[in-house]
């Protein structure tokens, strides 16, 4: 038995798989390199046997064809990030158990310091050789584990996030059908790849569909707004701040540009945001400059995607919709017990899509069950039978004088202040109140919002519990490589109380 990925793309060798470097490659040219990365793996053995593969490969075909070769060869794939620091590999690398580093030339060196510590084989991606067609593989069960993708590391250390064949392939039927995914499409990625994200939602649901996905080497907003006007795209995906950058640019562009770029815009089907929250103030800029109400969707490394807007009707500004295709949600109280519409209670997941395990982590991983619906530790409130995240318990709720805040609700009205770009919010330690919350603050160019003036201009829109105590003006605020902001971090930057 083959990966689902790589029986679909037998129905249609002809077709373009990944456009990359300025070069088309087929379907039938991905088979073949990824069954030479899978003979280069085994290296005459028959089956990797869940063997765990590191690779640190840019966006492009490569990358692709050895994250196949791995599957196809019976591995487990480990995706590392190009733009971490050398640390962050190594943590990957010994957590992981990985016995192999697959590596782009261009990165070779950085890495070997990294793999001999960890006393690890590295291996170039070098293309198939002639004959790979030929070389046997192993049948690969649904229940074979398939990758390893480590969480964001935002509220504690990441953890290696197990997810089998069947359970990618569950999350990536459901994104599918939900989204109406054809062969057809045509989507530019520009997210990274070690992240659910950029490998299911873009790569994985445009190959498993027979469409092309078009890679870029990296994120420029400029190059981006020049692929919609050349390229004949259908979708687009992306973080909250890819958005926030590209509207950014258009705005710093000439009215005749900026025609040509919204004209652009209106070829696509579908644009959808995801990853960190999307400012309601975003979404409608976006709106006014491209015509598309971003569809807006939740999910997390160890369920994919469980509720989305829907693709056709009222998508909710502030709202991730409902749950997807398969996928069961519900919300429980402190005690685990279901709450009503319209009261928070924390974000439960049950489904096909939903992880096996973390890595080397029995007892975390049976925390994080309870009578088989995983715990995401994010809380959510259903209004008008939608779901809309308030945020995660450990940074986003804030217990303050006996109330529960949404860090994410004063965000919201924080950046409707003409003075602030970016905003951020976070519980600092009180005596008096248990928790005080407190904002830090990118301002506008040229804007110094005055924090008494500030905090009197909350008080007219918020309950005064939920006015911020503390502001922090900032240059800009600590993020990972998908955007998120890390609050931990954040909270370190306020002064000593």
């Amino acid at each position: 038995m083959e990966p689902g990925l790589v029986q679909q793309a037998r129905q249609h060798p002809d077709r373009t798989a990944v456009l990359a470097e300025g070069t088309c490659f087929s379907y039938r040219d991905l088979l073949r390199a990824s069954a030479g990365a899978a003979g280069r793996l085994l290296q005459g053995a028959a089956d990797l046997e869940e063997k765990r593969v590191a690779f640190l490969l840019p966006p492009g075909f490569s990358h692709v064809a050895t994250q196949w070769g791995i599957w196809r060869a019976g591995g487990i794939a480990v995706p590392l990030c190009t733009s971490h620091p050398p640390p962050e590999w190594e943590y990957v690398i010994r957590d992981s158990g990985a016995h192999l580093v697959v590596v782009h030339n261009s990165l070779a060196e950085r890495i070997r310091p990294v793999a001999r510590r960890c006393d690890v084989a590295v291996m170039d991606d070098a293309p198939p050789e002639p004959d790979s067609a030929s070389v046997r593989l192993p049948s690969i069960p649904p229940s074979r584990r398939a990758m390893i993708v480590y969480t964001s590391g935002t509220t504690s250390r990441p953890k290696g996030v197990v997810s089998t064949h069947g359970n990618l392939e569950a999350q990536i039927e459901t994104l599918i059908r939900a989204w109406g995914w054809q062969p057809q499409d045509h989507i530019l990625h520009v997210l990274p790849l070690h992240h659910v994200h950029g490998i299911v939602n873009v790569l994985c649901c445009a190959l498993r569909s027979g469409a092309t996905c078009e890679m870029l080497p990296g994120f420029q907003a400029g190059e981006v707004w020049e692929r919609f006007v050349r390229s004949p795209l259908t979708l687009f995906m992306a973080v909250p701040t890819v958005y926030s950058m590209l509207i950014t640019a258009w705005e710093a562009s000439p009215a005749s540009r900026r025609k040509i770029w919204s004209q652009a815009c209106s070829k696509l089907r579908l644009m959808v945001s995801g990853s960190a929250a999307l400012p309601v103030q975003v979404l409608r800029k976006w709106q006014q400059i491209s015509g598309h109400r971003l569809l807006e969707r939740y999910g997390m490394t160890e369920i994919g995607m469980a509720l989305s807007n829907p693709l056709e009707g009222e998508r909710r500004a502030g709202y991730v919709g409902t749950p997807l295709p398969g996928v069961q949600v519900r919300l429980v109280d402190d005690q685990g017990k279901p709450v009503e519409s319209g009261t928070p209670g924390e974000i439960q997941v049950r489904g096909p899509g939903v992880f096996e395990e973390y890595w080397r982590r029995p007892e975390e991983t049976r925390a994080a069950f309870t009578d088989g619906w995983f715990r995401t530790g994010d809380v959510a409130v259903v209004e008008k039978g939608s779901y809309r995240i308030l945020g995660r318990q450990s940074v986003d709720i804030i217990k303050t004088g006996g109330y529960k805040v949404s860090a994410l609700e004063i965000e919201e009205v924080l950046l409707t202040h003409p003075d602030i770009a970016e905003c951020a919010v976070v519980g600092l330690p009180d005596r008096e109140w248990g928790e005080c919350v407190a904002a830090a603050l990118v301002p506008r160019s040229g804007r110094s919002p005055d924090p008494d003036r500030l905090r009197l201009w909350a008080k007219a829109r918020l309950a005064v519990y939920k006015v911020p105590q503390h502001f922090l003006q900032m240059d800009e605020l600590p993020r990972n490589v998908m955007g998120k902001v890390n609050k931990h971090d954040l909270a370190r930057h306020f002064p000593a109380g």
